[in-house]
This record gives C-alpha cells, structure tokens and sequence, in this order.
C-alpha cells in the first residue's frame, strides 16, 4: 500500500474528495492539518487513515515533525502534497528534505513561482509574453512606460494570486505604487495586455501526458475583482478550443511537468497588440501547478460530467484513468458583493435557474477577498443562456 501524505486536507472544504478518491484506489491517506480532529467533517475523517494535528502548518518544524512521524509508522513515503499554491513551497521543501520522489523539490521551485523565470519557458514554445521589467527605482519603471506606455500592471513576482496587484495609469499613481508597495518583497511590472483570461487545465501522468483536459474563460479579470471589490464571474467551457489545448500541452513539455493537476492562464487577445499579436490570440500569462482554485474542480465536474477528483487520484495510483466524461456544457460561476443593490434577490434567483443551479452558498471568508461574498454556480448548454444568466445575476438598481 503507497503512502499519501494530503497537507491541509480540510481547506479547501472541498478537498476531502481528493483524500476520498485516493483511500478508495487503495492509498493510505495520511493527514496533517491544524484544525482539531474533532472539527473535521465526518467525510474527511472517513478519508483519511490517520491524521496529525499540528498547532500551525506555518511552523515547518512542526510540520516536519509530523511527516516524521509518519514515516516511523508507516514507512517512506510515496507521496506528499496539498494542491494548493500557498503551500507550493512547503511541499516542495519536505519533499526534497525527506526525498519523497514524486513532485516538485526545492531547486524546481523557483522556475514554477516566480513570475519572471516562467517567461522564457512560455517563449521556448513560441508563445509570446508581455514585456516586462523587474521593480527598482521610480526613475527605472518610469522609463519602462515611456518604452511600453501606460497602463502597466505590478505584482509580487512570487505571489498567490491578484494579491498586491496594481493598474497603473500615470506617473502620479506610479509614486503611488512606490509608497503602497511591500517592502523586501520583489515586484515585476509589465505592460497592460487588453485580454480575457482563458485558461488550460489538466491532469498530468508521469509521462508528461494529459489524462484530462478542459478550460475556462474569466471576462472579468480577478486583480480587477480584487482591486475594485467587484462582482466575480467565470466559466468551464463547454469544449477546449484547439489553440489552448495546443498551447497547453507546449507549456506542459516546456516545464517538464510530470504527474500534476495544473491550471495555465493565457490572455486571448481582445484588440490587435504590436509585440503581442492579432485579436483572438494567446499570449502568456502564468502558469499555477495546482488545480484552479474554490470550487473550480467540482464546476469542472458538472461541466463534464465526470469527477476530477478520483481521475487525479487514479493518475496517482495508477498512472492512467478509466472515469469517463458524460455530456459537455457550459458551467457558470457568478459571485456578489455584500452591500451591492442587485435586482434580483438570492431567493428570485433560486426561483428562477432551479433546474440549472448545481450550488448557492456563501463563500467562505477567507477566500472572499478573491471571489465575493455569494456564490451561485449552474449549468447551460448555449452561450446565449450563460449571457443571460450573468445579466441576471450581477444586474444592480
């Protein structure tokens, strides 16, 4: 029997069916969280062969300790992971101290977190980037927007997410930045690319090789959902176009990606960009070596009629899968702000998309700085039913 060590498994909520579908394919699913054993679900202690509580998963010593311990008990250990990007690092450091060979090891990590280094692996496919320059002094990024021209965006160049990301539209908000941004924190800028976000999600077997592949499309883009408090919204497309499947499995071999559920964001050019190219193409964005986050995973589930979590857990056990995927449609997640005047009321919404809402729920806290405060997520088959159903949904008095 492998052993499987899940960080975190009780956040996200829905993580459990990871730990589910890997105990069901025969691992021995071992835990190490920080919420007590009595505030697990009942689903995840039935998932899980044995837990260790640590008082914090921000302690690597106690972590450490911890997958220590397991060791002495079980054995080595055949795998470790938490599919989560704010644990990306720390998966990768006890890996490579406890040299469990599966994943990434300290020495992969920075080409796959920071911004800057995954540049040239998306240019080795010939895709193209937005050019970019590594924060110094104010006189340094002023000089890139005489080159570039405004707006340009600023980020962390390792970064969760939109966090601390900024639209910059002048040199008076550019002295903004410099007095807003973190200190001892690197920050890349790069000129603004006028795109919606589509993006290539799959599971990955040992040898480099899709064993399930699907996308979505973000109109809004998530630092502006940040940034502006706005409404969130997404979709799971019904079919993959062939161009970010290409562009996909390119980003796959460039990275050398092996046995991972990835998520990879790719602008589709919404306007002709000289550099970048013509209006409907792609260009790179950043790659994430984890599933896309919240409730993507079971969106992706309603859109495929399939369950992503027992193929990644099949692709761990057995390198392959045999769950098959059912009828394709689209799969709409929509979010609201608290405070907003919206026309229709949660209740006028359940009313009217019941046969096609698959959840209606409240986001939790933690995650709602990204993607608002409720959620509601439902199924069509046409783009002209998804348009509609946002109109709806986010229309406000």
């Amino acid at each position: 029997m492998k052993n499987f060590i899940f960080i975190s498994p009780n956040f996200p909520t829905n993580y459990w069916l990871f730990c589910r579908a890997l105990k069901n394919n025969g691992m021995n699913v071992l835990g190490i969280g920080d919420a007590p054993y009595d505030e697990l679900t009942t689903e995840l202690k039935d998932s899980l062969n044995e837990y260790y509580k640590v008082s914090s998963l921000e302690n690597y010593e106690e972590v450490y300790r911890a997958v220590a311990f397991f060791i002495f008990k079980h054995g080595r250990i055949d795998w470790l992971e938490s599919n989560n990007e704010y644990w990306l690092e720390r998966d990768a450091r006890l890996r490579t101290d406890f040299n469990i060979p599966t994943g990434f090891h300290s020495e992969d990590i920075p080409n796959v977190k920071y911004k800057s280094r995954m540049k040239a692996f998306y240019q080795k496919t010939g895709i193209p980037v937005a050019r970019y320059h590594m924060v110094d002094t104010l006189e340094g990024c002023l000089a890139f927007t005489k080159e570039v021209g405004y707006p340009v965006v600023a980020k962390p160049d390792n970064g969760v997410g939109a966090s601390h990301t900024f639209k910059l539209e002048s040199d008076e908000q550019m002295q903004q930045f410099f007095e807003q941004k973190w200190p001892d924190t690197d920050y890349i800028m790069e000129e603004f690319v006028q795109g919606e976000v589509n993006s290539y999600d799959a599971i990955i077997n040992s040898k480099g090789e899709p064993v399930f592949e699907t996308g979505n499309v973000t109109p809004i883009s998530i630092m502006d959902i940040v940034n502006q408090s706005d409404n969130a919204l997404f979709y799971i497309l019904k079919d993959l176009p062939e161009d970010t499947r290409a562009a996909g499995r390119a980003t796959v071999k460039s990275f050398g990606v092996r046995s991972r559920f990835i998520h990879f964001e790719f602008f589709r050019l919404q306007q002709d960009q000289e550099g970048l190219g013509k209006k409907g193409e792609l260009v790179a964005l950043e790659v994430n070596m984890r599933p896309s986050g919240g409730v993507t995973p079971d969106m992706i589930n309603f859109a495929h009629s399939t369950d992503v979590y027992k193929i990644w857990a099949d692709m761990v056990a057995f390198d392959r899968t045999s769950t098959p995927a059912g009828e394709h449609a689209y799969c709409a997640f929509a979010s609201r702000r608290d405070g907003k005047d919206f026309i229709l009321s949660g209740k006028e919404i359940r009313e009217k998309y019941g046969s096609h809402l698959k959840m209606a729920e409240r986001i939790p806290d933690a995650l709602a700085d990204a993607m608002g405060n409720e959620m509601f997520v439902a199924v069509f088959g046409s783009q002209k039913e998804l348009i509609d159903y946002y109109d709806d949904i986010l229309r406000c008095r």
